[in-house]
């Protein structure tokens, strides 16, 4: 098995656990990402539970924390990560206040002063991400 594929297996687990910690109640999860860049981010589609064969779920997982959106409205990973990004800005803005959010936690409140260049990091890469056109299949 090459490095890629071990990455890829491993955020799969990542994944799976996460959806469990998170008690998100889903079907099957994809056995490779529906988009990713080794090793930095995967997107990866997650099964409806109510209508099984269709996407219920986006999860996005790597070096950067592991979060999900629905996809009710979200058809295409690209579009996912999107999502993601705006929630996280927001999120890094409230940090930055020392506004606590009640839907979306990143850490402790003590740990934001290290934490909120980090995620402002990693918002910022995957904006340039989600702004490229050549690294999205149609």
């Amino acid at each position: 098995m090459d490095a890629e594929e071990q990455w890829c297996q491993s955020q799969r687990a990542k994944v799976t656990a996460y959806l469990a910690e998170q008690k998100v109640d889903h079907g099957e999860v994809g056995d490779w990402p529906a988009w990713h860049v080794d090793p930095y981010v995967s997107i990866w589609a997650i099964e409806s539970k109510k209508a099984p064969g269709w996407v219920g779920w986006w999860v996005i997982a790597g070096d950067l924390p592991t979060d999900y959106v629905s996809a009710e409205k979200i058809k295409h990973p690209r579009d996912a990560m999107r999502a993601i990004v705006e929630r996280w800005t927001k999120l890094v803005n409230d940090m930055e206040a020392g506004h606590v959010r009640e839907d979306i936690t990143i850490g402790s409140a003590k740990d934001w002063p290290e934490l909120v260049p980090l995620l402002k990091a990693r918002v910022k890469l995957l904006k340039e991400f989600v702004s490229d056109e050549t690294i999205w299949p149609d």
